[in-house]
């Protein structure tokens, strides 16, 4: 019994969504989207109500059946209100500037600056200089964006230095300690 995979998804108004045999499209006033379907697991939708059902009760069937109502929920969420990740640079001298809303240009401590162009569909967003807001309605592709950005100086553990998400802690470690 799949907790996830039997949940009903509700379609907000203004929402459409159409199920093929292999793909669910996805369409919003913030864009739209599609996502490839598993063999053997069939989204059914029934008025303002989607539900995702399975063939058979194979361990890999079962895996899909909860990943797929996950990824078609991510989609109608997507569409209505969109995702953003947000994160923090901490260092002196370290600093974002926007390059419109599709390119950032980073202060990391290097001997050069960094450029970040955002992908389709992605936008980028610098409220002050040390905070950047990735936004867009794919969730798989924000959070891919932003891990890719934090990759580029991760946070270490004696200053903190670095870029970091917003709610993310990071574990200090003591330095050397004098004699």
């Amino acid at each position: 019994m799949s907790r996830v995979g039997n949940a009903p998804i509700n379609l907000p108004s203004g929402v459409s969504l159409e199920a093929g045999d292999t793909t669910v499209s996805v369409t919003g006033p913030q864009g739209n989207l599609s996502q490839d379907i598993p063999e053997g697991i069939s989204v059914n939708v029934d008025g303002e109500t989607v539900t995702v059902a399975r063939t058979d009760d194979t361990r890999q069937q079962r895996a899909l059946h909860g990943l797929t109502r996950a990824l078609v929920n991510n989609m109608v969420e997507g569409v209505t209100k969109g995702f953003t990740k947000e994160l923090q640079i901490v260092g002196v001298g370290y600093r974002a500037q926007a390059k419109g809303s599709g390119g950032l240009e980073l202060s990391l401590g290097f001997s050069h600056t960094v450029s970040v162009a955002a992908p389709e569909g992605v936008s980028f967003e610098v409220p002050d200089a040390t905070t950047i807001k990735v936004s867009g309605i794919d969730k798989q592709l924000v959070g891919q964006v932003a891990a890719d950005i934090r990759s580029l100086k991760k946070p270490e553990p004696y200053k903190g230095k670095g870029i970091r998400y917003v709610d993310e802690r990071v574990i200090r470690k003591a330095g050397k300690a004098a004699k």
